[in-house]
């Protein structure tokens, strides 16, 4: 895994949303994530790692994906994640 820092992964920790609700991503401290889509609680789970705002997702099941946070918003393919 990848880190600038703990420090800086620590900041992003906690529960992230998208805007109606329906996505709700949890960076967890130890690096793993916990992902609800809707009525379906972890949907994705898996790990990630920080390098700066940048945030790259390994899926346990091979998926990997990665976002940004600019401004206080994970940018993440394409939606938008405010912390909850």
């Amino acid at each position: 895994m990848r880190t600038t820092d703990d420090n800086a992964l620590h900041s992003f920790v906690g529960m992230w949303v998208t805007e109606d609700g329906y996505i709700r991503q949890e960076l967890l401290p130890n690096g793993r994530y916990d992902e609800a889509r809707g009525n379906k609680r972890s949907a994705y789970q898996g790990h990630y790692a920080m390098t700066g705002n940048h945030i790259e997702y390994w899926d346990d099941t091979g998926f990997t994906a990665d976002g940004e946070f600019i401004e206080g918003v994970l940018h993440h393919v394409g939606m938008r994640f405010h912390r909850e």
